[in-house]
């Protein structure tokens, strides 16, 4: 019997995101119960039955950030869910979100990536699986272009990185939701994603609709193509930068101005930004205006005394050296001129 279309095309993308591991492998899901997780969970189980007694071990991960009434009842929900998927095993961890200087949904994506990451080692998992789907890609580029974020931004979220990959970013969340009810599964409506006060939701039921009506079909996929076009171009010149970044950086932490700027616009302020977010600030909050400031340092050196920067970190120029330092003015720090 034919598989339904949706059903097909959330698993064909996670047999091909799968491809490449070996006979065995062990895959942890992360799941929250809503339609796209479980869609996935649902794929990757049948994925590792299909290949027999060699198949895939899989594990069916959720976690419990605890911003929302009933959230305890949710994860033990999403447990019973996953078990009665046929996962061979189940875990749920509770994490404290601390949002002190940062957004809470900035927050709790740290802290669910963290405890996904331990949860990888504790079961020796080859990838962890995120749902992540061709709509969500769609919204990211948006707000990154609104935001004036720059490439890396608007090439949207990476396919894979570290011990985690997105198999779903090719897949509409029209399918992940067919999905499920094709297979009669009962999801969750998670209330954040219909809450006005998110930029994403705002995005999700009001900007696309509106982009939908009014240009035509098919702009989800357009942007999400777009995001996949400058991918390729964002990654070369982050490997670049990184190059110079190592080639460049002093034993003192500082790089040499008259060094820096021989390099390239795009590659003189990834270096800086990267020298920013090694000394301490946060890479949610460091914002283009923020490098192009301390870009100041480097071609429009006036005497500045410092360029203050988010996470309580200033850009300071000294003997022709520019390093990002405490804004305290921690012992053996030196004085900007």
């Amino acid at each position: 019997m034919a598989l339904h279309p949706s059903v097909a095309a959330v698993r064909t993308a996670v047999r091909r995101g799968l491809a490449d591991l070996p006979p065995g492998a062990t895959v942890l899901v992360a799941c929250s119960g809503g339609p796209d997780s479980v869609a996935l969970l649902s794929a990757t189980v049948a994925e590792a039955r299909r290949a027999g007694g060699a198949g895939m071990r899989v594990v069916g991960a959720t976690v419990d950030h605890g911003l929302q009434e009933g959230s305890a009842e949710q994860a033990a929900r999403t447990v019973a869910l996953m078990a009665s998927l046929g996962v061979d095993e189940t875990v749920s961890s509770r994490v404290v979100v601390e949002h002190r200087g940062t957004g809470p949904e900035d927050a709790a994506r740290r802290a669910r990536y963290a405890v996904l990451e331990q949860m990888a080692a504790h079961f020796g998992a080859s990838a962890v699986l995120l749902g992540h789907t061709r709509d969500d890609q769609a919204e990211t580029v948006l707000l990154g272009l609104a935001r004036g974020s720059g490439a890396r931004s608007l090439a949207g979220m990476r396919a894979s990185f570290e011990v985690f990959r997105r198999p779903l970013l090719g897949v509409a969340r029209d399918d992940t939701v067919t999905a499920c009810q094709v297979e009669g599964l009962e999801v969750w409506d998670d209330p954040h994603n219909a809450d006005p006060g998110y930029a994403r939701v705002r995005v999700r039921t009001r900007v696309l609709p509106v982009l939908e009506e009014q240009i035509g079909p098919g702009v989800a996929a357009a942007l999400a193509r777009t995001a996949e076009q400058l991918r390729a171009d964002a990654d070369l010149l982050d490997d670049l930068a990184d190059a110079a970044y190592a080639r460049l950086l002093g034993p003192d932490g500082g790089i040499a101005a008259e060094a820096l700027a021989a390099e390239p616009t795009a590659l003189r302020r990834r270096v800086l930004r990267r020298l920013a977010l090694e000394a301490g600030s946060p890479a949610s909050e460091l914002f283009h205006e923020h490098v192009v400031a301390l870009d100041s340092l480097v071609l429009g050196w006036r005497g500045q005394k410092w360029i203050d920067l988010p996470g309580h970190r200033r850009g300071v120029r000294t003997d022709g050296v520019v390093r990002v330092i405490a804004a305290s003015g921690e012992p053996g720090e030196p004085a900007a001129d």
